[in-house]
């Protein structure tokens, strides 16, 4: 009996539609991003690795651009429960520690790739992404840990400005550009002990 091969898919026997086949574009999109980078990233290569038809993918976008935004969209993580340890210095390890996972997970991966490699036209299209579903969340949840960190005498209470809550993304994308190898556990808990407990700790003297 003849094996069927369905245009959608590219490969035999396999029918795959509607939400099924975008999800595999959209996960082939960010394999291809993390691989070959944003340069290197074509439609043509995400349907094959997608095992679908390239038509399949311009039906659906019609840019890299559209694609890529979409892909980023579905894989950025939601809202996430804050931590909560008891203590500054806990909460501190404990959310740095999930920012290194989110920094080098696929989606991380991706994302490095569009800020790295686009030019300045390309990449205005992704601020509002970059800023409403990766920044913004990070930034209110270190303000929250910080805010907690205060009222239970923690933190010196003027540790309230917005420098304070980029210290740490800061860091961690200045090391990653630098140090040539991924941030290590060891590295976030050093950034937390070196950097931000003397930052917040209330002056004395």
């Amino acid at each position: 009996m003849a094996t069927s091969r369905n245009a959608e898919t590219g490969a035999p026997g396999a029918r795959r539609r509607g939400p099924e086949l975008e999800r595999a574009i959209l996960d082939a999109t960010l394999e291809q991003l993390g691989s070959a980078g944003w340069t290197g990233l074509t439609m043509e290569g995400v349907a094959a690795r997608a095992r679908t038809g390239k038509a399949a993918v311009y039906r659906r976008w019609p840019s890299k651009s559209e694609l890529v935004a979409d892909a980023l969209r579905a894989a950025l993580p939601g809202p996430q429960e804050l931590p909560d340890c008891g203590s500054l210095r806990e909460d501190l390890v404990q959310l740095c520690g999930r920012m290194r996972e989110a920094m080098y997970s696929p989606s991380g991966c991706a994302l490095r790739a569009v800020l790295d490699e686009c030019d300045r036209t390309e990449a205005e299209r992704f601020i509002g992404l970059i800023v409403g579903r990766v920044l913004e969340p990070g930034k209110r949840m270190i303000g929250e840990v910080v805010r907690r960190g205060i009222e239970r005498g923690e933190v010196r209470p003027d540790a309230t400005g917005d420098l304070i809550v980029d210290v740490v993304p800061a860091i961690m994308m200045y090391r990653h550009k630098t140090a040539g190898a991924p941030l290590e556990e060891a590295d976030i808990v050093d950034v937390v002990d070196q950097v931000m407990m003397p930052l917040l700790s209330p002056r004395t003297g």
